[in-house]
């Protein structure tokens, strides 16, 4: 079992950044499988942000957040961070960490069926 918890969400400024955390507890995330950020805001469905195919080496990003997200995975401390610069109002939204221990082929990586766990999730907002 893994559990996951993100943290780092808040309110900020359009151009500002935020660090959000995905820490896992139970068995070590990082070291398996595939590992991601969807957001979601009301209403609408779960969207994939970025994806990192630990076997793969491959890390995918959205062309939405593309060259102002990073992605790490910090495997001594079971957590994965997604840096966020250069915030929009567009990119506001409840942000999901998510976890498959099995990797699984590129083309179903954005597919929410897929994951086996999933944290609570963490509020992002900008707005001026």
């Amino acid at each position: 079992q893994v559990q996951l918890t993100e943290s780092g969400g808040g309110l900020v400024q359009p151009g500002g950044s935020l660090r959000l955390s995905c820490k896992g507890s139970g068995r070590t995330f990082t070291l398996y499988g595939v590992v991601a950020w969807f957001r979601q805001v009301p209403g609408s469905e779960r969207d994939l942000v970025v994806v990192n195919d630990r076997d793969g080496g491959r890390t995918y990003y959205s062309d939405s957040v593309r060259g102002r997200f990073a992605f790490t995975r910090e495997n001594g401390e079971n957590t994965v961070y997604l840096q966020m610069n250069g915030l929009k109002v567009e990119d506001t939204a409840m942000y999901y960490c998510a976890v498959r221990m099995m990797t699984i082929d590129s083309s179903a990586q954005g597919d929410v069926r897929y994951y086996d766990y999933w944290g609570q999730g963490t509020q992002v907002t900008v707005s001026s």
